[in-house]
């Protein structure tokens, strides 16, 4: 019998703890926190960035991070939400599917490891960064860590130096099955370890997320790409003693065109 088809009697209260309630109430922690944060902290809604106190890694540790994170976000939407039978259904074939998503999930995760990685290193290393850390970073970053970390062991281990799993028959159907309403918590428990550990550190992320610095990603700056040039002019000239308007010591700067 397949793990969707097993009825949901068949798993034991641990299962459905792990599996049901727990991810139940990270994911109304998470719509209910969003709006608590928003009413009560609108002002704070911000990444808090610490570029002023330190830039040198910032400048690789940020773009390493950020597009490795989409880049994985993007593949575990297709992964998770997207049934096999739909690639299949437009000529990609298992094989295909696992080939690329392996490659293409291994350089994206290289470079969000090596990105969170820096930014991790910045906060520890960086006195007047460390000393400006607050609560919800010191429980942010090793979460968001961990969660990464697994899901590149789970790959390692098994796409990579095993023999290959297919996730999208067991963890993807139980991730569908929660927002579904029909939780199928038999359906991940014969999921291997790692994965199932992504899943649970996830779960508390998205828990966690309405009250640390994730909530920017909501907030993300698409309009500044359609923004018009803003042009800036001094409002006085610097003048010399004796210059008069027009002479050669009495010239106004020019104007700085910026977005």
């Amino acid at each position: 019998m397949s793990a969707s088809s097993t009825p949901l009697t068949a798993v034991n209260g641990t299962d459905l703890l792990l599996w049901v309630a727990i991810p139940y109430t990270c994911l109304a922690v998470f719509a209910v926190g969003h709006v608590w944060r928003y009413r009560k902290d609108q002002f704070g809604w911000t990444s808090r960035t610490s570029q002023l106190l330190e830039h040198r890694w910032l400048r690789w540790g940020s773009p390493l991070f950020h597009l490795g994170a989409f880049a994985v976000i993007g593949g575990h939407v297709v992964g998770l939400a997207v049934p096999a039978s739909w690639t299949r259904a437009v000529g990609i074939s298992e094989h295909a599917y696992h080939t690329a998503a392996v490659a293409l999930g291994s350089v994206a995760g290289v470079a969000m490891v090596v990105g969170l990685g820096m930014l991790c290193a910045r906060r520890l290393l960086a006195p007047r960064i460390r000393t400006r850390t607050s609560h919800s970073d010191k429980l942010l970053f090793p979460l968001l860590s961990a969660t990464v970390l697994l899901g590149i062991a789970a790959t390692v281990v098994h796409n990579i130096a095993g023999g290959g799993y297919d996730y999208r028959s067991t963890v993807s159907v139980w991730f569908r099955g929660l927002f579904a309403l029909q939780p199928q918590p038999e359906a991940i428990t014969g999921a291997p370890l790692l994965f199932q550990l992504h899943a649970l550190t996830a779960c508390l992320l998205f828990a966690a997320w309405p009250f640390t610095r994730l909530v920017h990603v909501w907030s993300a700056p698409i309009g500044y790409l359609r923004r018009p040039y803003l042009v800036y002019r001094r409002t006085a000239a610097t003048t010399t003693y004796g210059s008069h308007p027009g002479s050669a010591q009495h010239k106004p700067a020019a104007p700085k065109v910026t977005r």
